[in-house]
């Protein structure tokens, strides 16, 4: 998709595009007092959305809809209602809207698509109503929401730390193509973090060489190395995606990485080599039985 803008007005409602996200590199630095994860991560958007159309309500309500390919709960739950509601209860606004999901993007994937709603709903919302909300209170709200909803509200390349809630702009240019293998796996981020067993001198090697690669600007670097220390936990929790990993690379697709705590695959190409990943796609099914998509780098 060329030329594709997150926002796009029709007629009296208007069009909001939340991209997928890949985990380029993923650090664990230990577990918080709170319980929390302390994480260090290179996170890149791509060019594959899910939709929210923002229309006027006929009730002074929050009237929200769910349709598309993919599940997400379409009730009160679904983190676009979340995001809609804290929004307008901090701006002081009627919830008079109506909000239509098209859920593209499957959730527990690794992909981000239920922070990424959320993120578009607290812009789109603010675009359309013609709202004063500053880029720190939409920050603050998207910390309440999700650890990776504040990324969203950003560019398409950052590094996140904390819990992901710190969000440092990547100001390099790093254009690529993935090919994302899609695993009927719904895979629960909260029991694979359940799982994960810290290994500190691992942590600080590649906290060093992530540091490296940072300083010099150098996001490539980052996501050559194919690092996601969820990794052995989520291969823990879902045996079938390990073996998925080990088919993938034994047909020469070359190194194969887990976005976030998965379920969703990839194998990157700096540059594009879009022709070359699509052929990918038929074998890839013939062999493992899953689906696969071509996606490139978001450019916003």
């Amino acid at each position: 998709m060329k030329d594709v803008q997150q926002l796009e007005r029709r007629n009296d409602g208007l069009i909001v595009r939340a991209p997928a996200k890949l985990n380029l590199s993923l650090l664990i630095a230990g577990q918080r007092p709170d319980g929390f994860h302390e994480i260090e991560t290179v996170m890149a958007k791509i060019d594959w959305y899910d939709e929210i159309r923002i229309e006027p309500a006929q009730q002074d309500r929050i009237e929200f809809f769910c349709e598309g390919p993919c599940w997400a709960p379409s009730d009160q739950t679904n983190l676009v209602h979340r995001a809609a509601e804290l929004l307008l209860s901090i701006a002081g606004k009627a919830p008079r809207i109506r909000l239509t999901l098209t859920k593209n993007v499957p959730a527990g994937s690794g992909l981000g698509s239920g922070s990424s709603d959320a993120a578009a709903t607290l812009l789109g919302l603010t675009a359309y109503l013609q709202l004063e909300q500053s880029t720190s209170q939409l920050a603050e709200m998207a910390a309440r929401l999700g650890s990776d909803v504040a990324f969203f509200l950003n560019g398409p390349l950052a590094l996140c730390t904390g819990r992901g809630e710190k969000v440092t702009a990547l100001t390099g240019t790093f254009p690529f193509a993935a090919l994302l293998i899609l695993p009927q796996v719904h895979s629960s981020t909260k029991e694979v973090y359940a799982r994960y067993v810290h290994d500190p001198a691992r942590y600080q090697q590649l906290h060093s060489q992530l540091q490296t690669c940072i300083r010099k600007n150098r996001v490539d670097g980052a996501a050559q190395g194919c690092v996601n220390m969820l990794e052995r936990s989520c291969f823990r929790l879902y045996e079938e995606l390990g073996a998925l990993k080990e088919a993938l690379e034994g047909l020469g697709l070359g190194p194969v990485c887990l976005s976030g705590s998965g379920s969703t695959l990839f194998c990157l190409r700096e540059g594009g080599e879009v022709e070359r990943l699509e052929k990918w796609r038929d074998v890839i099914l013939d062999k493992t039985g899953c689906e696969s998509r071509v996606v490139r780098n978001n450019p916003w």
